[in-house]
């Protein structure tokens, strides 16, 4: 019975590390030119996309890189918050460590999702609301 629980907590914080790569992906494609620009390093950016070429395909293709974190953030979500939780075993130490695995997971989502959502703000909401207030 361990070893189910094992490979739950195992799948739960490999969704986790994943989500929170995907969402990071999308703070770097979107949100990190946005905010330079902003404060004036340009030239920052320039130097970024010609070293990093995939910054200009994954900004291209914002839309299919932000569905898919999204997805990903609401799988890792599920499965630490929607399905019955995993159950940690009884003894005294497994208990500790999976209750300490449980809050990592935990703390990793929420970052995962702060992070997509200051990306999905940079990229889809910061322009049309600075347009529509005359900025």
């Amino acid at each position: 019975m361990n070893t189910d629980n094992t490979t739950v907590d195992k799948s739960t914080r490999q969704f986790g590390w994943l989500a929170l790569f995907a969402s990071t992906g999308t703070l770097v494609c979107c949100a990190l030119p946005i905010i330079l620009v902003t404060l004036g390093f340009g030239s920052v950016v320039a130097a970024m996309t010609s070293s990093l070429p995939f910054l200009i395909t994954l900004s291209q293709h914002k839309t299919v890189v932000f569905i898919l974190s999204a997805v990903l953030l609401s799988i890792a979500g599920w499965m630490l918050y929607g399905r019955t939780a995993a159950h940690c075993p009884t003894g005294p130490q497994l208990a500790q460590r999976c209750a300490q695995a449980h809050r990592w997971n935990r703390r990793i989502w929420g970052l995962g999702l702060a992070l997509w959502s200051l990306g999905f703000f940079a990229a889809f909401v910061s322009l049309p609301l600075r347009k529509w207030l005359g900025w």
